[in-house]
């Protein structure tokens, strides 16, 4: 891995300053890679999970990774120009100029993670090669049909000093992060994220995290309970939960909480009036994370909590081999419970009642700040309440997920859930270098504001102009 990091740093520093049309050329052989194999990747997807809906992995996965490296073939022109700064006075009257260019860092580690393993790591290549970067991808051990596939695959698009990818299991993800790039984005769980952060300190090496947490649905008063509980299913199911937005618990008003129970039991149940046999929805991605939990599940019972599993057509899931689950919602979860410590990771959802909205404000900030927040409610005055008591990465409001999809906000998180931000313009930013450049006019201006030894009148004149 090092070699090959060389090599990439080397081709790197030999094509400097990187042209518009290479960049433009390697996100159009990006949007070749995946669209060209969009067949074989839902065939690796489905084979890596036991199995997983077509059409998700279409949505999700294969044109969540078209869509953002078109919009950066279309907007990296405009993202690459310089911008002009104002120059202190007088210094912009006297004739000097300042701006800032947007110079690529050279090579960019990608380390992915396993639940959506084609969109998080094209994705992130959208703004890594916009901005100019050669990248090296590690891809998860867990899908490792998926890793296999991209291994096949890049070499007929990409030279493998341009874009490369490794696979292997935790040492090797240890060397990886170990190495000595220009920036480095880690997608994955705040424990690991840990050992990124001090494998990569080693050589100072900038971080982007994109981590997880426990993301908090608030459903106010004046909310209509059919359709948020119906939004926030869709969300919950989507790959069966394991996403790092997925809504990790939900926070209703204590006379509604028995017409949510029954929105979020109504909803699943039509989105998904069986669950073995469908094609639709996804399987938990290996015995470990099932076991995991179903053990959860079997913590909340035993602590107390009310267990109702959606399951509409009672199917027997222990006679099962696979490895789908039903939506659990768990009424009464307490803090002692492992699913209100830990993010879910599935389709396990806590409902937890409030009694005013600052109560449910004081839930969601004495735990660490989430990937996201969702609002939903007509009541203005509530929302902007919500939206400035509390700190999250992001916030979709009456709905679930979708603000990841906006490719001109920035994506991330903060504290626990994650540093820095990609998508778009964002991401761009993310994997440049801001060079500053000022450019002094012909005038002897140190001799003129009275900089130069000996000081005197000059000299204090400018300290009382800058002082004011």
């Amino acid at each position: 891995m090092r070699e090959l990091l060389d090599r990439q740093r080397a081709a790197f520093m030999a094509e400097l300053p990187v042209p518009l049309a290479a960049r433009k050329d390697r996100l159009a052989r990006a949007i070749a890679l995946v669209a060209d194999n969009a067949d074989r990747f839902c065939d690796a997807l489905s084979e890596d999970f036991g199995h997983r809906s077509r059409e998700q992995s279409m949505i999700a996965d294969i044109a969540a990774s078209v869509a953002p490296l078109r919009h950066a073939l279309k907007h990296v022109a405009r993202w690459s120009k310089s911008t002009r700064k104002p120059v202190m006075f007088p210094l912009g009257l006297l004739g000097g100029r300042a701006w800032v260019e947007y110079q690529p860092k050279g090579v960019v580690g990608i380390i992915a993670p396993w639940n959506f393993p084609v969109n998080l790591v094209m994705s992130p290549l959208a703004g890594v090669l916009a901005a100019g970067n050669r990248a090296m991808v590690k891809t998860s051990e867990f899908t490792p049909v998926v890793a296999l596939l991209f291994e096949e695959l890049a070499p007929r698009y990409f030279a493998a000093e341009e874009v490369a990818f490794v696979s292997g299991g935790p040492e090797i993800g240890k060397a990886f992060a170990g190495l000595p790039f220009d920036h480095l984005l880690f997608t994955g769980a705040t424990g690991i994220a840990r050992h990124i952060l001090h494998a990569a300190a080693d050589n100072l090496v900038p971080v982007t995290l994109e981590l997880g947490g426990k993301s908090p649905v608030v459903i106010g008063r004046s909310a209509d309970i059919a359709q948020a509980t119906e939004r926030v299913v869709m969300g919950k199911m989507l790959n069966a939960g394991q996403i790092c937005l997925a809504p990790d618990y939900l926070l209703v008003p204590a006379e509604k909480e028995a017409e949510a129970v029954a929105g979020l039991t109504r909803a699943a149940s039509a989105m998904y009036p069986n669950l073995l046999a469908n094609p639709d929805y996804t399987a938990v991605i290996n015995d470990r994370h099932h076991a995991r939990l179903n053990d959860w599940i079997e913590d909340a019972r035993v602590k107390g909590a009310e267990v109702i599993a959606v399951n509409p057509a009672n199917e027997d899931f222990a006679a099962s081999n696979s490895r789908k689950m039903p939506l659990h919602i768990l009424r009464g979860a307490t803090d002692e419970m492992t699913v209100m410590q830990e993010e879910i990771f599935g389709p396990i959802l806590p409902v937890r009642s409030y009694q005013h909205i600052d109560d449910a404000i004081a839930e969601v900030n004495r735990r660490d700040r989430p990937l996201a927040l969702y609002h939903f409610g007509s009541d203005r005055e509530e929302r902007r309440r919500v939206l400035d008591r509390t700190i999250s990465g992001g916030v979709t409001l009456d709905d679930v997920i979708f603000h990841v999809s906006q490719e001109e906000l920035p994506f991330g998180g903060i504290g626990p859930s994650g540093t820095g931000a990609y998508h778009g313009e964002a991401g761009f930013r993310t994997f440049s270098h801001a060079r500053s450049i000022y450019r002094q006019p012909r005038l002897d201006v140190a001799k003129f504001a009275g900089m130069k030894p000996p000081y005197g009148k000059a000299t204090r004149a400018t300290i009382r102009r800058q002082m004011k």
